[in-house]
């Protein structure tokens, strides 16, 4: 009850006007830091593809450069966990920022946003893309997130894993490689919640929608995402994402 709770934490925000669901292509997953001098482009090639509408993008902020003279405002050692679970997936040995994964299968330096999109279009050509279909939606006090059935021989049992991000930010870097600059972050994640497995069926879980919130999110996405063998993230087949509209 108290996982519901969190992952309702982003969808609530009282002074949100509505939401605005998005039925993407594909998934990019930006590993990043403020401490990485490299990781500015990233960030800004990341925001052309949060602006594009067609992609679920989220941005994870990573601890490991703090040491470098400035600790990263929005980073958290689970986010690190998460990269390098990946790595362990991508069979990796490190880590790197600025790094995009994509669709939990692939990776590459995300600074790039036309080489990001050719990608996940390469992927969705192949059978690799968003291939179950997820759907959320609000109604009176409930909010409910609907997965549709397999289609495609293979495909086994997957989390639901809920991921909730702050929309849009600016921070001032203080020190550290990116000292003076004032960085804009976009979907910056805030917390990681696993709230059901998926087993091939048609699946539905209503969760109550009138949770008190804050403005520390504004947005979550739904991922439907495999495991590796030894329990690391690996490909998502399925995806969306809610971002609370505000009041003009």
């Amino acid at each position: 009850m108290a996982t519901y709770c969190a992952v309702l934490f982003c969808l609530a925000i009282p002074y949100a006007e509505a939401e605005e669901v998005i039925k993407p292509k594909g998934v990019v997953e930006l590993f990043t830091s403020q401490g990485c001098r490299s990781c500015p482009p990233a960030d800004r090639a990341f925001e052309q593809l949060v602006r594009q509408g067609d992609v679920v993008a989220l941005a994870y902020h990573v601890d490991y450069w703090n040491y470098l003279g400035w600790a990263d405002t929005l980073a958290s050692s689970e986010n690190t966990e998460r990269q390098y679970g990946y790595a362990k997936s991508f069979g990796r040995s490190g880590v790197y920022t600025p790094q995009a994964v994509l669709n939990g299968r692939d990776h590459l330096k995300g600074t790039d946003a036309a080489e990001i999109n050719r990608r996940i279009d390469s992927m969705n050509g192949k059978g690799q893309g968003l291939i179950v279909p997820i759907d959320a939606r609000r109604t009176g006090d409930e909010l409910t997130i609907s997965i549709g059935a397999s289609t495609v021989a293979g495909i086994g049992k997957a989390d639901v894993v809920v991921v909730y991000f702050r929309e849009n930010q600016t921070v001032e870097v203080l020190k550290g490689e990116n000292t003076g600059q004032k960085l804009n972050y976009w979907h910056s994640v805030t917390d990681v919640q696993t709230v059901g497995m998926w087993d091939g069926k048609p699946l539905d879980i209503v969760l109550p929608a009138k949770v008190i919130g804050s403005d520390k999110s504004n947005g979550c996405a739904v991922l439907l995402q495999a495991a590796s063998q030894d329990g690391q993230p690996s490909r998502i087949i399925g995806a969306t994402v809610m971002i609370k509209k505000h009041k003009i």
